[in-house]
């Protein structure tokens, strides 16, 4: 990859983070407080869908922007193999890499965001400096290398790159900027959906007070307790609005990088 390329995954990651990020904020508001062990209207409902917006426009920016840098580049590492029946394997190792180094921004500012939106009447700085104060290092050890996103993006990426080569092929060596938008829509919302129990696993971790047994982090556990408790349901609680707020996100997300990395390019 050339300074170009990585100028151009840089700023165009970033842009189109930003974009989605605060574009489809109400959405992901309402999907954390339906995931929420407090339940939906006790985690505020639908007041104050805007509470903890400003962790989110302060992260969202280096945060795709550091993903997609490490996506592309790992993908022109492999640059021989994208042609082969290898290329699913080379963009799940993309995404991977990528999806590891994103989180060690990623994960403080979706504790804070979380926590904010199931809280809506704290203060997103003072959340903050709880956070860091008390649990950044534990949430990082246990939430960055065994990313609740690895599984999401190991489903999402390969299947975006395969929609994108094949509507390619098709139009004889052509492809727009919307028609990657829309392949990144359907990619989405397929990863969304086989996740969904992961996420809800996440909420519940990143909600729970230090000290418990959820904010213990292990996965299978809180997996179990969710469905002891709420059953099939509350392992896909929240999947609705989770397959139509990824969807679209992924139609603008995608869409947009396409488009100002083309652009830059």
């Amino acid at each position: 990859m050339d300074r170009r390329e990585f100028t151009a995954s840089l700023v165009a990651g970033g842009c189109a983070g930003m974009c989605v990020d605060l574009t489809l904020f109400p959405l992901d508001t309402i999907k954390t407080r339906l995931q929420s062990q407090q339940g939906f209207y006790k985690a505020g409902g639908f007041r104050g869908i805007y509470a903890g917006v400003p962790s989110a426009a302060i992260g969202s920016f280096p945060n795709a922007a550091v993903f997609f840098v490490t996506y592309e580049s790992t993908k022109s590492l492999f640059t021989g193999y994208s042609a082969t029946n290898l290329a699913p394997i080379t963009h799940m190792l993309a995404a991977s890499l990528g999806e590891i180094v994103a989180c060690l921004i990623r994960v403080p500012t979706e504790v804070v965001k979380q926590r904010t939106q199931a809280n809506p009447s704290l203060n997103t700085y003072r959340v903050l400096l709880n956070t860091l104060h008390e649990e950044v290092c534990l949430i990082l050890l246990k939430n960055s290398f065994f990313s609740f996103q690895i599984p999401f993006s190991l489903v999402q990426f390969p299947l975006w790159e395969y929609l994108k080569a094949v509507w390619w092929r098709r139009q004889g060596g052509r492809l727009d900027s919307w028609q990657a938008a829309v392949c990144g829509a359907l990619a989405g919302g397929v990863a969304a959906f086989v996740t969904t129990p992961l996420d809800v696993a996440k909420t519940w971790i990143m909600l729970a007070k230090a000290g418990t047994s959820t904010a213990s982090g292990n996965i299978p556990t809180v997996l179990y307790e969710v469905w002891r408790s709420r059953g099939i349901p509350g392992l896909f609680a929240g999947s609705i609005p989770r397959v139509t707020f990824i969807s679209m996100g992924g139609f603008i997300f995608l869409g947009a990088y396409e488009k100002v990395r083309r652009t830059l390019l």
